[in-house]
């Protein structure tokens, strides 16, 4: 989780980690939505925990807004590569 109380940053942690990021970030704060963002191999993850706390843990959210782009990514050997982004809303409803 980050810094920002409404967001959390998906990565290569398993995708129960982030859902106790997702129900802490509600249960600690009276967040009205929390924002998911992955971007390449972590997608699926965002996913997974997305719905793993949609369906057994917090019955009561709903995905707010999907997003996906995809983000230039600068390489150390040079140049650049395209990696793909999504941003998952959930909202307490």
């Amino acid at each position: 989780m980050s810094g920002e109380s409404n967001i959390v940053y998906i990565g290569r942690k398993p995708a129960m980690s982030y859902v106790m990021a997702i129900i802490t970030s509600f249960t600690g704060s009276d967040a009205k939505d929390i924002t998911l963002k992955a971007r390449g191999r972590s997608i699926t993850t965002a996913v997974d925990a997305a719905e793993i706390t949609r369906r057994k843990f917090m019955k009561e959210l709903n995905v707010g807004k999907i997003t996906i782009g995809t983000e230039e990514i600068q390489q150390e050997e040079g140049g650049t590569r395209n990696v793909s982004i999504i941003e998952i809303t959930l909202t307490r409803g």
